[in-house]
């Protein structure tokens, strides 16, 4: 079944250049209109220029495909009501939000300043917030929406020296889940994208030969599965070198130990039982947590333990 987008109105958010660039051309190719959005700032968010979203606008409509450029602070919620406002008012509504915008300020814990925790965390938590926070009215009114929100494996699974960023990419899978659940009976479905790009935040980082296997246009069909009409939702996708992946987070079989004085001395000792993930479970919400416990005490709603 192919993927068809043609009438969607999609934002990209930070796709002057890399993968955002790469996302905005796939959507156009399918037939979405396009905001490309981009400060033009440098990797740690300085700077800015609307020269890169031109560029990205100019190759669209040179194809054949809408677009229009955009220079909105993912961090200013203002600026991304203006934003919205625009493209609301060009094509009518926006169906996709590819929350892609980011930057980088690398240093291990003790080295790292305070701001530059919270400028990574501004930047991509809160501008995805925005974002979200923008267009969530409209498409719980029209009952359709596609989010996806970029997340990483710095946050899935750690990576030394990126605190701030694991963090700020981890906190996004938390919003998906929440989000996902809220949208459901609106047909908004919210994802998260995990990419693997040769893209200029890892340059220097690893070889030349291995960047060019890593070419962000690989990852981008991860995206268009992700907009589709039927689209998964609360779903982290990763991707990177035309290879394609799921990370889930997994609630284990555990154990009950109770309340006694050598509770904590039991949990400890039993630890790898208690991260052994042969039958795990796979929550559908938080609350399935809390139940499981119970049901693992014994208990019986009306009852008791």
């Amino acid at each position: 079944m192919t993927i068809d987008l043609t009438n969607k109105v999609a934002i990209v958010t930070g796709a002057g250049g890399g993968l955002g660039r790469q996302h905005a051309l796939a959507l156009a190719r399918r037939g979405a209109r396009v905001v490309v959005n981009d400060l033009g700032g440098n990797v740690d968010g300085t700077g800015g220029s609307l020269a890169a979203a031109d560029r990205v606008v100019q190759e669209i409509r040179e194809a054949g495909g809408e677009a229009m450029a955009n220079r909105a602070s993912v961090t200013d919620f203002g600026q991304v009501e203006a934003m919205v406002a625009d493209a609301t008012e060009a094509w009518g509504r926006v169906d996709i939000l590819v929350a892609n915008a980011g930057i980088l300020r690398d240093k291990t814990f003790a080295k790292m300043e305070i701001e530059d925790f919270r400028a990574v965390l501004d930047v991509h938590v809160m501008g995805s917030v925005h974002c979200a926070k923008v267009v969530w009215t409209g498409m719980r009114e029209r009952a359709f929406g596609r989010i996806v929100f970029t997340t990483s494996s710095s946050g899935l699974f750690g990576n030394f020296g990126q605190a701030n960023y694991a963090a700020a990419k981890m906190a996004l899978v938390g919003l998906m889940n929440t989000l996902a659940l809220e949208g459901a009976k609106y047909d908004i479905r919210v994802n998260c994208l995990a990419p693997t790009a040769g893209t200029r935040m890892l340059e220097g980082l690893m070889p030349q030969d291995q960047l060019e296997a890593l070419d962000p246009a690989l990852v981008s069909p991860a995206v268009l599965a992700l907009v589709a009409d039927d689209a998964p939702t609360k779903t982290v996708l990763c991707a990177g070198a035309g290879s394609f992946e799921a990370s889930r987070i997994v609630l284990t079989k555990g154990g009950h130990f109770g309340a006694g004085e050598d509770a904590a001395e039991k949990v400890l000792a039993h630890m790898d039982r208690l991260t052994d993930t042969a039958g795990h479970l796979l929550p559908e919400e938080g609350a399935v947590q809390y139940r499981h416990e119970l049901a693992l005490a014994g208990f019986v709603p009306g009852k008791g333990a």
